[in-house]
């Protein structure tokens, strides 16, 4: 059975955006705001496509499922941030501390980041540095700590430079592993897959270095197991041992009309595109991620912080979304 979480609109609720860079003189959202004023002139749609959903819309999406396998009561919030894709003008260091107040706000139990820093696409003004990136998500706080993974983009750019940057930084990265927490006097397992697609082999030909038995054989007791991993394609190999797995790489199609993707970098097609899917029993929530690939353009599914709410009452199931 495949099944998608219902969405509905939220009120915001107190998030000051940081000071935006100045853009040619203008302030981030200026500068923006005012190119698509002059495109709007006959061609709104593309204008927003190009210049506003994808630069200034920062949305708070939320998810409550009920999870058979996590234990009832056990509350748990999780923050997840991916696919930054980091550069000037879409995601600049102004655009990440926006988005890493917008996380904090949600005093998030813990923070996972699901790769893909490296920017990966020509639309680069001026590059912002794995240092610079690293220092920046360092800022987010959380008492169970932050932890994250690499996407394909990082692996595709030289991984050693993203790893260094980001131990640096105090960010531990999950490759093939498993860190073990508690919370409320409660345990659970974190575990983080590298990524499935980090060799290019050729025209759509790739190798992973992603191991799942191999990380789940890390596993020594019985505690519940959240599953990082950057590409949702994972998702039919993932055991009903794992409560939750957290994705993200798709973007969501980055185009997205009537919960509907016309292109998706999935072997699966839209099944994973996005958004909270459970199959016999088994739960994914693929996040839209935050910034750009290949085009850069975004519309019908704008960058997102995804509010995970586990152990929660019943009946809690549909997401929001604020802005």
């Amino acid at each position: 059975m495949l099944g998608y979480t219902g969405r509905m609109n939220d009120t915001p609720t107190g998030h000051r955006p940081a000071p935006a860079r100045k853009l040619l003189g203008l302030g981030r959202r200026a500068f923006w705001s005012a190119g698509a004023g002059l495109l709007s002139g006959g061609i709104a749609l593309p204008a927003y496509a190009f210049g506003i959903e994808p630069a200034l819309r920062l949305d708070i999406t939320r998810y409550a499922p009920q999870i058979a396998a996590w234990p009832a009561g056990m509350g748990l919030s999780i923050a997840v941030i991916t696919d930054l894709h980091v550069g000037e003008p879409y995601m600049g260091l102004a655009r990440i501390n926006e988005i890493v107040e917008a996380a904090n706000a949600q005093r998030p139990d813990l923070v996972v980041i699901l790769g893909d820093y490296d920017a990966g696409h020509k639309f680069v003004s001026q590059p912002v540095s794995p240092d610079e990136t690293a220092a920046a998500l360092a800022r987010l706080r959380a008492p169970l700590g932050r932890f994250a993974i690499l996407g394909n983009h990082d692996y595709w750019s030289g991984p050693d430079q993203w790893r260094r940057s980001f131990a640096a930084a105090g960010l531990p990265i999950l490759e093939n592993t498993v860190v073990r927490l508690s919370h409320g006097g409660r345990g659970f397992w974190l575990a983080g897959t590298a990524s499935a697609l980090a060799f290019r082999l050729g025209h759509r030909r790739f190798r992973g270095l992603d191991n799942l038995p191999g990380t789940m054989a890390r596993i020594t007791d019985d505690a519940p197991v959240i599953l990082l991993a950057h590409e949702p394609d994972i998702f039919p190999r993932v055991p009903a041992r794992v409560a939750l797995t957290l994705s993200g790489h798709t973007h969501g199609g980055q185009v997205r009309l009537l919960g509907w993707s016309p292109k998706v970098p999935s072997l699966y097609g839209n099944r994973f595109a996005y958004g909270h899917v459970e199959e016999q029993g088994r739960h994914l929530i693929v996040s839209a991620g935050l910034g750009i690939s290949k085009l850069p353009v975004r519309f019908g599914v704008p960058p997102e912080v995804v509010m995970v709410h586990l152990g929660g009452a019943p009946g809690q199931e549909i997401a929001s979304r604020q802005r």
